[in-house]
């Protein structure tokens, strides 16, 4: 199979701490630099660069999820492009609506919406706002490097708590125990449920897969401190990849029930539009040997395809492949005992504070 950036995996230098290896054309725009064509040029290959923040004064935080198979109603997202570098992010196409490209771009311009805690009062505010949970990193991690320096995750959790908003959070980063003292007072109102994305405890798989995640350890200890203060913390082992991290999900979810994690969810992977170009690359320059077996197997799980758009569906996989999986899951799962109770959030403590002068 030939690639459109690479014809061996040793053809360029490798960017170390990064995902992606290059940078694939936008879509969206008519002109650009791209690479397509590497053969008899001497200096194709360009350093790499320190990651670029945009700051954008942004007219909307919360957008409203139309699809019915990822499990939330409203996500809202403080950062658009994310640092972690994930290879199998979905959230990489959507940075192409920016004018940027879904490969190495992705990782290293983010555009930090400043204003997200004053937008998101201000839709909260709306009288028309009929209280239901809000989800943190619907599309690309709150909690990735740059909150450290920024804290607009932080500010919109103090906004939630203030209004007594219910919020879901995934990450896979450790800094969201910064917050764990906010986290436990939003719990002991069943407000708040975390969720910890841990896809795998091989750490040289993770440095090439998630090049600037939390390890795998770290995690766990995620779920074990937060679980330890009372907030309900579930674990998401997705994306399951056939032939990578596949056969790590016994090992996964003892690990997370072990730390107290009392929820587990999981999908399969799928590369839509330019991350399977992008994942496609990576593949063949971190695993050459097994890079066939991996991608048929991918292909396995989508009727013949790298991707599946058909809701349902589309998350979970079919065939043979996916059917191990998901019986692998059920039987793990039962046998820890975990998903044997739904969290349900608290949607009747909302009020508006601004209401309450009214008293005075």
């Amino acid at each position: 199979m030939t690639l459109p950036f690479s014809d061996t995996p040793a053809s360029f230098p490798y960017y170390k701490g990064r995902g992606a290896q290059v940078n694939p054309k936008n879509k969206y725009l008519a002109e650009e630099y791209a690479q397509e064509h590497p053969e008899g040029i001497d200096e194709w290959w360009q350093a790499d660069v320190p990651t670029q923040i945009f700051e954008e004064n942004a007219k909307t935080l919360v957008n409203k999820v139309d699809s019915p198979d990822v499990g939330m109603w409203y996500s809202m997202n403080p950062y658009q492009g994310c640092e972690h570098g994930c290879i199998y992010c979905y959230a990489r196409n959507s940075h192409q609506f920016w004018g940027f490209s879904a490969g190495l771009d992705f990782e290293r311009k983010i555009v930090a919406k400043t204003n997200a805690p004053e937008l998101l009062r201000k839709f909260l505010n709306n009288k028309n706002w009929v209280p239901k949970p809000l989800s943190l990193s619907g599309n690309t991690d709150c909690y990735q490097p740059l909150e450290r320096k920024m804290w607009l995750t932080r500010q919109c959790l103090e906004v939630a708590w203030e209004y007594r908003q219910p919020v879901g959070i995934i990450t896979k980063n450790a800094l969201v125990l910064r917050d764990k003292y906010i986290l436990q007072k939003m719990a002991e109102h069943n407000l708040i449920c975390v969720y910890v994305s841990l896809t795998t405890l091989q750490e040289d798989l993770r440095q090439k897969m998630e090049p600037r995640t939390a390890t795998g350890i770290q995690r766990l200890k995620v779920i074990r401190e937060l679980s330890e203060l009372g907030v309900p913390v579930g674990v998401m082992t997705a994306p399951v990849i056939p032939g990578l991290n596949d056969h790590e999900i016994p090992r996964l979810l003892e690990q997370a029930a072990e730390n107290g994690a009392k929820y587990a969810g999981y999908t399969v992977v799928r590369l839509n539009d330019a991350v399977k170009v992008i994942f496609q690359d990576w593949l063949q320059k971190n695993f050459p040997d097994r890079h066939d077996k991996v991608w048929h197997m991918i292909e396995s799980l989508h009727g013949g395809e790298v991707n599946d758009s058909q809701f349902g569906r589309r998350m979970r996989g079919d065939g043979n492949v996916a059917d191990i999986i998901r019986q692998q899951f059920r039987v793990q799962t039962k046998r820890l005992g975990m998903n044997q109770e739904k969290f349900e959030f608290n949607t009747s403590l909302f009020a508006r504070p601004t209401n309450q002068l009214k008293l005075f």
